[in-house]
């Protein structure tokens, strides 16, 4: 680990730093990187059979899928970052990352996480339109829209990870190099500046309210109006479509805002530092994994495409 170029007086320049991990014995970091290994196989299989699914089936090329394949996507892009870091620190925790890696991933993970929480709130329009205006549903969310919608999501999470880059890059960093996370989380890389990082932390947080507890607030709306709608349906059939798409959406929304507003929107000082590291872990590993899960095994829609597509391998 080197420190590279004087900035002025004992201050020296950082230029690769170490992340920390899990302090945890030899043998119990093989296991855990044989296990993650596999978690992470599968939420990528997993995310990629959806997405083959919905490009495959005509059947699926309705707006709650075209969202859904873009979750797939930010759950691909989300797990890459940060979880192949993490291996190869269970492997060789003296490995370091340079400088530019670390900010890069930094980005990465805040565009993916951001564009992930818009595209949340934008299944949930969708949800609601559907249920609550379902005679209008096909004019109000039109393929222009939904674009238009999906492309937002993407570049307003790309912006705003653009803009906590831009304030965390002019900062000092000049040791010490260890960061107590497993991978360039943005609040653990603020902790090794050697200035004041009050505006940072601020920005953080108003960051985090604005896109978690704001949007989840809407979800939240939503919902209630969709449950109303839900409650006056007179057709068993549409009430079940109608509560199975929901719950499955409820439950990624929830698997998600409740860890994220935990570690952002919770005190960062003074707090249980290692539980949200763990929490951190869980939703960059876990939620991936699961949101696959959750989707196939609650639409119907997506198992007989599952059906569908094994027939055709068999009589092909």
């Amino acid at each position: 680990m080197s420190p590279s170029q004087e900035m002025g007086g004992n201050q020296t320049s950082v230029t690769e730093f170490l992340l920390l991990g899990f302090p945890l014995s030899r043998r119990t970091q093989l296991l855990l990187f044989g296990l993650f290994s596999l978690s992470y196989a599968f939420s990528l299989l997993g995310n990629g059979v959806i997405l083959g699914l919905i490009s495959l089936d005509s059947r699926l090329h309705t707006p709650m899928y075209f969202f859904l394949s873009h979750l797939a996507i930010v759950d691909i892009t989300y797990a890459c970052t940060t979880v192949p870091q993490m291996l190869v620190n269970l492997l060789n925790p003296a490995k370091p990352i340079s400088f530019a890696g670390c900010m890069t991933q930094t980005f990465l993970f805040l565009t993916f996480a951001l564009t992930e929480c818009l595209l949340l709130v934008v299944m949930s329009y969708d949800r609601y339109v559907a249920i609550c205006h379902p005679l209008q549903y096909s004019v109000i969310m039109s393929w222009r829209v939904c674009i238009t919608l999906a492309v937002t999501s993407w570049v307003c999470g790309s912006l705003l990870a653009l803009v906590h880059l831009a304030l965390l890059l002019p900062l000092p960093f000049c040791g010490p190099q260890k960061i107590n996370h497993f991978f360039c989380e943005i609040i653990a890389v603020l902790k090794l500046a050697c200035a004041d990082t009050h505006v940072n932390e601020m920005m953080v947080l108003a960051g985090a309210v604005s896109v978690l507890v704001g949007p989840f607030s809407s979800i939240v709306i939503s919902y209630i109006h969709i449950l109303r709608a839900i409650l006056k349906m007179q057709s068993g059939e549409g009430l079940q479509k109608a509560f199975s798409t929901c719950s499955s959406h409820l439950c990624v929304v929830g698997l998600f805002y409740s860890t994220a507003i935990i570690i952002y929107v919770g005190p960062q000082h003074g707090g249980p530092k290692e539980q949200k590291k763990y929490l951190l872990l869980f939703h960059s590993l876990c939620n991936p994994l699961l949101n696959p899960l959750i989707y196939s095994l609650r639409s119907k829609e997506v198992k007989a495409a599952v059906k569908r597509m094994l027939k055709k391998q068999r009589t092909s």
